[in-house]
Parts: structure tokens; sequence; C-alpha cells
């Protein structure tokens, strides 16, 4: 039998460009989508990043932990006609994020095997090779996982803020007009930030099935006292769908 969502409503948290590509998803799957982009998403190009795109051929590997990372950081790239070295390789926290890199003509010489970046330190610092100097392309609620790894190890890095999230504020009315007025099956999280937004807009927290991307997210959730947490072994939205099928058939 192929997975099905069994018409649930399936509450989508992430910002408004990615939640479509979730919501079809939900469809195709028979859930029935429910999109209030809780975060918003906007290119970061400071007088600081373009300095440091003069020196971008010192560096050995630029590393993406996001797909949001890689798509602003070609918006800068571009917006300033900067080569990247033939030297240069690059690593993805996962296919998804080396998916926006194959848009632009790159592809990953590194992924780790489970999509974090705890995983993603460990593995990256395991792989022979030279490793540095090395560029890390971040967001401004990026995690300090890797800087504090490259840092234990004496490795030779730079960090550039390429895009910043921020709280969409102006989706509060419509979060809790939803939650006051559909009887949502599962609230799905893509990220700390998602579940950070959600408890800084939401009146009342609902006694609803919380669905996290990773185990990152989840910890967020559970720190912030969310329960019925549904987190799936390989972290795509993909796979949080799956879960939620599983989750569906086992209440069954």
């Amino acid at each position: 039998m192929a997975p099905s969502l069994h018409g649930s409503k399936i509450l989508i948290t992430r910002e408004a460009k990615q939640s479509k590509e979730f919501a079809d998803k939900v469809i195709a799957m028979g859930g029935i989508p429910l999109e209030v982009p809780l975060l918003k998403i906007s290119c970061k190009d400071r007088k600081a990043n373009r300095l440091m795109l003069d020196r971008l051929h010192e560096y050995t590997w630029i590393i993406f932990t996001s797909s949001n990372g890689v798509e602003n950081f070609f918006e800068i790239i571009e917006k300033y006609h900067v080569q990247i070295a033939d030297h240069v390789l690059f690593a993805a926290v996962g296919h998804k994020t080396e998916s926006m890199l194959n848009k632009y003509s790159y592809r990953s010489a590194f992924i780790p095997s489970t999509y974090n970046a705890d995983i993603m330190a460990e593995e990256f610092l395991r792989t022979p090779g030279e490793k540095g100097p090395v560029l890390l392309i971040r967001g401004n609620r990026s995690r300090d996982v890797l800087p504090a790894r490259f840092s234990e190890q004496g490795l030779a890095f730079d960090t550039m803020e390429v895009y910043e999230t921020s709280f969409n504020l102006e989706m509060k009315h419509q979060l809790n007009d939803v939650l006051s007025k559909q009887q949502i099956d599962f609230i799905t999280f893509t990220s700390p930030s998602t579940v950070e937004s959600f408890m800084v807009m939401a009146d009342e927290i609902p006694d609803s099935n919380y669905v996290c991307i990773g185990t990152t997210t989840e910890q967020s959730a559970a720190a912030h006292g969310l329960h019925t947490l549904i987190t799936p072994e390989e972290f795509t939205t993909d796979a949080m769908l799956l879960a939620i099928s599983d989750y569906i058939n086992r209440k069954d």
C-alpha cells in the first residue's frame, strides 16, 4: 500500500518560497496543507562579504549547511561577477543543499552520512586530503557547531554570513486564526527557527502532533515543552511525510 496522509491537515511553518514545494508533496500524499510561513529569508550583502570575495581563490573548501546559504551566496557572487577558482571544492550538508548547488553548475565533493552539522563536522575532519583554509557559508541563526569543531582542530577557516532569518511577525494573526479554527493533525518544523517563531507567535500552544525534520529541531521543540514529537531517520521533508504516514498507520 502506498504511503498516505489520509486527509490529515498538515501545518507548514517554513519560509514562503520553500513551503509551496512542501505543500505540493502533502497534496500528492493525500493530505491537506495549511501554509503559514513563520520565517522570512533575506540576502545579507555586507561590505565584509564583498571584501571576502576578493580572497575567494585562497580557500580550499566552501562549505554550505543549507540550501538558503547556497542560493544567497551565489546571488552575491553573481551580483559582483566573481569567478570561483577551479581548485575550490564544495561540501554540502545534504542532498537538498547539493541540488541547489547543482543549479549553479557545481557539484559537492563531500556530503555527510547524516544531514546535520555535528555529523558533518566529524566526518569532514576525518576525510583524507587538504582541509583548509575553509570558507563556511552561514546565516545569522546558524549554529556554532562547525566553527567550534574547526577551532578545536586548529583548522583555518573564515565565516561568511550571506542570509538573515527573521520571524515573519505579519503571520501572527493568520497563525492564531488557523490554530483556533482548524483541527490541525500535524504541525511541522523544518528548523529550530520555525520552532522558535511558532512559540513566539502562537497565543496558545495546541495539543497536537509535532513533526521535526531532524534531531536538532526536535531538541529545540522538546526544550520548549512540546510533546508527541515525530522525527524521521532521514532529515528531509519527504521523510517527514513518510513518518507521518507511518504514525497514522500505527494509530489505526
